[in-house]
């Protein structure tokens, strides 16, 4: 018909209609290969060289050895020491010290040669940069249980900092949930002054410019308030060999009384830190290796491992709700009926897991709030996060089933709604946890400390509120329509927090008021597209690297293309009403010409931070559902130009 020639015109000359409908098949399939028989997605989540590290410095504190498996770790560590000596946080990005520092440290613990060329590569880059001494807060502590530097190299974190009022300037619900849950157990180590078994006793020493007893300058000054902080601090640290025994004593069983009600079978806020910070504190609070509580928090810990034939890594969480509820999404877009069979076992089993009634501590703020979100993990039920809730309630909102789900879409929808920061925003995990002067105390020179409301969080609430049209919503969706336009950066881009990074940002906004009747969004999204397309590589595609998280923010026009980050530009224009631009037919060609013949996209790219600056991830399913989403929407883009003919 005259309406297909125009359709498939709209497509690159190099790809035809056939060769998009083929791309979209070949990719569900793939996705479809990853789902497990109970439904879900769980895709690997792969991190920096620091955790690997840090399960080898963990095996090493506990005495252990287990030479197969550190022999696969070692051999991950080594191959990806990048070409200025030490270890990036993410592919192609800088050397970090601290990641660095930790990466040699398991490798020397492991058995390789200090005198190996790549550990003399390593070794000097280091000492060129300062050394181990400029390494991080965390890493310090690491190395002051193993008796590399002294605990005066520490930040002050007594365990009577669990008996401070709310009220007081610093308390544990004031710091966000990832804070909380390593901190706690940390207080019970730093009080103890652990020592690593460490029964080859493996320094570093070869890492410091100055002998780590003599150093001086282990917390550099970042502001007048930690100026201010660190006089404070050096003050009170003498001071605590005068603590009474018995106030001892009643701060390290209310950490305890914290911290072993929130350990499950995913272990302690189901992230890595957090885990292994919990099994040493609970190991030194005289808890048996036998009892059935460490023999679960030991096994949350090794769970992690991602073991092959020739490598292991550990990751540092993992994310089944997420990527389920994401692969729903695309799986969706390509044929709500047609998938209906296992969109239906993704959905049943992602309902069984929402958060109703159990304890979390999202309730100190919000007693009164029903529960109704999602966790990240598998099992996390103190912390539900509302981009994974307003995530899953799209997908079952989308649904051709959407009625056997409405219960669990309003519970979500009505706690997400009871969670909106008092700016008009949403953060992860909490409301209003703003306490920014906190990011001033030396524990904190990471600068993460909080868990501020985000762009991409507040749009996909927008996201689920504006697809259920709900009268009681409307006040909600106005106040976050707000912060998002005040966010929106002079060049028409959204940060993003959780996805990298600014291209993340945009499709999240876009995505989300593609659902808004808001005529004042018009100008918004506008202003985004005109970005979105300035920044279009000449291969078709997008792309941007971490470092976009530097002070100085670079441009990303010359970055290397990605699959994911052109499905989230695709996705984005698409929100807009740009399917039919040259930008789209470009990217989708893009898509359709870098998809592997196993139904695949693949990039080395790191895909989101952490935390930016200090800590990234790659979610290996975001170049599946991503790609597979955006190409799905764009044949469905054409067949609706063919149908208005």
């Amino acid at each position: 018909s005259a309406g297909m020639a125009r359709a498939i015109e709209k497509l690159p000359t190099k790809t035809t209609m056939d060769d998009l409908v083929d791309a979209v098949a070949l990719g569900r399939d793939a996705l479809l290969a990853d789902q497990h028989p109970d439904g879900h997605w769980c895709y690997e989540l792969e991190a920096d060289c620091t955790i690997p590290a840090e399960y080898v410095l963990f095996l090493r504190y506990l005495g252990q050895k287990e030479p197969e498996l550190e022999a696969k770790i070692a051999r991950y560590l080594r191959s990806r020491q990048a070409e200025h000596g030490g270890w990036p946080l993410y592919f192609d990005g800088d050397l970090d010290i601290s990641c660095t520092v930790k990466a040699y440290y398991a490798l020397k613990l492991i058995g390789d040669d200090p005198d190996a060329p790549h550990m003399k590569r390593a070794r000097e880059a280091l000492l060129e940069r300062g050394g181990a001494a400029r390494a991080n807060v965390f890493t310090r502590i690491a190395l002051a249980i193993f008796g590399q530097v002294p605990w005066s190299a520490v930040a002050f974190i007594p365990p009577e900092i669990m008996l401070l009022p709310k009220w007081f300037f610093f308390h544990i619900d004031k710091v966000s949930y990832w804070s909380r849950t390593v901190m706690v157990p940390l207080f019970v180590i730093y009080a103890a002054k652990a020592r690593a078994a460490n029964p080859a006793d493996v320094d570093i020493r070869e890492l410091f410019t100055v002998d780590p007893e003599e150093e001086r300058d282990y917390f550099p000054v970042r502001s007048p308030m930690n100026r201010l902080i660190l006089r404070v601090e050096r003050m009170v640290r003498p001071l605590e060999p005068l603590i009474p025994g018995f106030v001892r004593r009643r701060a390290l069983k209310k950490a305890e009384e914290w911290f072993v009600p929130r350990c499950n079978e995913g272990g302690l806020g189901a992230i890595f830190p957090a885990m292994i910070n919990a099994y040493m504190a609970l190991d030194l609070l005289g808890h048996d290796a036998a009892e059935p509580l460490m023999v679960q928090a030991r096994r949350a810990i090794d769970d992690l491992l991602v073991v092959d034939q020739d490598s292991a890594y550990c990751q540092p969480c993992v994310s089944p709700v997420w990527d389920t509820g994401l692969a729903a999404l695309a799986l969706l877009e390509d044929g709500a009926e047609k998938n209906r069979e296992e969109l239906g076992r993704a959905l049943e089993w992602l309902r069984s897991l929402q958060l109703l009634d159990e304890p979390g501590d999202w309730q100190v703020d919000h007693r009164n709030l029903a529960g109704g979100g999602w966790a990240f993990q598998y099992e996390n039920a103190y912390y539900p996060d509302l981009d994974d809730t307003a995530v899953v309630g799209w997908a079952m909102h989308r649904s051709v089933d959407r009625d056997r789900y409405t219960g669990s879409i309003e519970r979500a929808a009505d706690w997400l709604r009871g969670m909106q920061s008092s700016n008009g925003g949403f953060a992860a995990f909490d409301a209003d946890n703003t306490h920014y002067a906190l990011n001033e105390i030396p524990f904190a020179d990471h600068g993460a400390l909080l868990d501020p409301p985000t762009v991409d969080v507040s749009a996909r609430c927008v996201a689920l509120m504006g697809q259920l049209g709900r009268a009681e919503d409307r006040e909600c969706l106005n106040r976050v329509l707000d912060y998002l336009r005040s966010e929106q950066e002079p060049d028409g881009s959204w940060f993003g927090r959780w996805g990298t990074n600014y291209i993340y940002g945009t499709w999240s906004v876009l995505s989300a008021l593609e659902f808004v009747e808001d005529h004042e969004s018009r100008d918004m999204m506008d202003r985004a597209v005109d970005w979105l397309e300035s920044v279009q590589h000449a291969d078709g595609g997008w792309g941007e690297t971490n470092d976009s998280y530097l002070d100085s923010r670079p441009s990303c026009t010359h970055d290397a293309s990605t699959a994911f980050q052109t499905a989230w530009a695709l996705l984005g224009l698409m929100a807009a009403g740009r399917a039919d631009s040259e930008a789209v037919r470009r990217g989708a060609e893009y898509l359709v010409n870098s998809l592997e013949t196993d139904g695949r996209w693949r990039d080395a790219f790191f895909t989101a931070p952490g935390f930016p600056r200090v800590f990234y991830l790659k979610y290996h399913g975001y170049t599946q559902y991503f790609p597979l989403w955006a190409l799905a929407r764009y044949r469905n883009s054409l067949a609706s130009i063919e149908a208005k003919g």
